[in-house]
C-alpha cells in the first residue's frame, strides 16, 4: 500500500487513512476533524503494538472516563466552579468542616458550583454547603473510606473514577478556582501537583488558596517550617512563587480572592511565543506603563505589553472575540510573577 504524504500524522497508508475520513463523515463530525481522525490513528496504531492485557484496559478505560466526565461537565460550561480539597477523616463536629461548609455555600453565593471528590469529611461537608444543585462529585473506587456523601449520592453529577490520574485531571481541568481545606496525603498531593502546574505553566492560572478554620495554624506552619525553611533556602522554590496561593483562616477573605481574580482578568492563551490576555476592560496608558515597568524582568529583551484586539489565531473562539486583549512578550518561565501581574491587571 501506498504511504499517506503530507499528513502531519497518518496510519502511513493511504486506504486507511481515506477510511478513517470517510468513516468520521458518516458519523457526521463536524469540526476538529484531524483531531478525531488522529485519535483513531491511535488506537489502530496501539493495536499494531499489541499491548499486554492491562495496558489495554488501562488505555481505554482512561479514554472512557475522560469522554464521560467531559459529556456531564460540558452540560455546565457557563458556570464557574471551584474545586475544593480535604480530608475525608474530617468529623462533623471539627471546626474545619464548619468552615468548609460555609465557605462553599459562600463561594454558591458568588455564583460558583463546586467540585470536591464526593466523599465524606471535607467534602461532604462541602458538598452540604454548596447544595446538591450545585455540586459535582468525582469520587474515587476504594476499598474503604471513599463512598459518596449523602449530598451528592446517586446525583447525575457525580462521577466514579477507577484512576487517580483521570481524576486528578478533571478536578483541575474543569475548575476557575482550587481551595485546600487542612488534610492528609491525598490533600498534599492534589495541593502540589497544582502547584507545580501554575509554576510549570501546564494548566491556565487560576487562584489558589489553603484555608484554615478560624485561629487555626495548620496552612501557615505548612507556609513557615516546610516550604520557607526548606524548600525556599534550598533553593528548590523562587520566591515570587509564594504568589502563586493564598493562606487564610476567613472564609471571607478565601472569597475576596477567588472572586476578584477575575475583576477584569478573563482567559489567556499562547500563540506561538505571544501571551494573548483577555481582559473585560482595555487597560488605560498609564496602566500599561506601570505594568512594563514593574514586570520588565519577565518580558522578553526588546519585548512590549501593549493594547489589542484578537489575534487572527483566535478565530477559533469566536465567542471571545468582542474582549480587549493585552499581548505579552512573556518569558514563559515566571509564573508567579504572572500571577502578580494579574493581580496588577485586576487593579483597572
Amino acid at each position: 500500500m501506498t504511504p499517506s504524504k503530507n499528513l502531519p500524522y497518518s496510519t502511513g497508508q493511504a486506504p486507511f487513512d481515506k477510511q478513517i475520513r470517510t468513516l468520521l463523515k458518516d458519523w457526521g463530525v463536524e469540526g476538529h476533524e484531524q483531531e478525531f481522525f488522529e485519535m483513531m490513528v491511535s488506537v489502530l496504531k496501539l493495536a499494531e503494538q499489541k499491548p499486554s492485557t492491562a495496558d489495554l484496559r488501562l488505555f481505554n478505560n482512561s479514554l472512557k472516563e475522560m469522554r464521560y466526565a467531559h459529556k456531564i461537565f460540558s452540560k455546565y460550561e457557563e458556570f464557574r466552579k471551584i474545586t475544593i480539597f480535604g480530608s475525608a477523616r474530617t468529623y462533623p463536629t471539627a471546626p474545619e468542616f464548619a468552615a468548609a461548609r460555609d465557605f462553599a455555600a459562600l463561594m454558591t453565593k458568588n455564583n460558583f458550583m463546586t467540585i470536591t471528590g464526593g466523599g465524606g469529611g471535607i467534602m461532604a461537608a462541602a458538598q452540604e454547603g454548596a447544595g446538591r444543585e450545585h455540586s459535582f462529585g468525582l469520587n474515587i473506587r476504594l476499598p474503604f473510606e471513599q463512598k459518596a456523601n449523602a449530598t451528592i449520592l446517586d446525583d447525575p453529577k457525580l462521577i466514579t473514577f477507577r484512576y487517580f490520574f483521570t481524576r486528578k485531571l478533571n478536578f483541575v481541568r474543569h475548575t476557575h478556582a482550587i481551595a485546600l481545606f487542612p488534610g492528609g496525603f491525598g490533600t498534599m498531593d492534589e495541593g502540589f501537583e497544582t502547584l507545580t502546574l501554575l509554576q510549570t505553566g501546564k494548566t491556565r492560572m487560576i487562584p489558589v488558596v489553603l484555608i484554615d478554620a478560624p485561629g487555626a495554624k495548620f496552612w501557615s506552619t505548612f507556609e513557615r517550617n516546610f516550604l520557607r525553611d526548606h524548600l525556599l533556602k534550598d533553593g528548590w522554590i523562587a520566591p515570587w512563587d509564594f504568589n502563586l496561593f493564598k493562606i487564610t483562616d476567613n472564609i471571607e477573605e478565601a472569597c475576596r480572592e477567588i472572586v476578584h481574580f477575575y475583576h477584569n482578568f478573563h482567559s489567556y492563551r499562547f500563540v506561538r511565543e505571544l501571551l494573548v490576555v483577555r481582559v473585560q476592560r482595555a487597560l488605560p496608558d498609564e496602566a500599561l506603563k506601570q505594568l512594563r515597568s514593574e514586570f520588565a524582568d519577565i518580558i522578553l529583551p526588546d519585548g512590549r505589553i501593549y493594547n489589542s484586539g484578537p489575534h487572527e489565531a483566535e478565530a477559533n473562539e469566536p465567542e471571545l472575540a468582542g474582549l480587549p486583549r493585552l499581548f505579552i512578550d512573556f518569558d514563559r518561565m515566571s509564573f508567579g510573577r504572572f500571577r502578580m501581574m494579574i493581580d496588577r491587571i485586576n487593579e483597572y
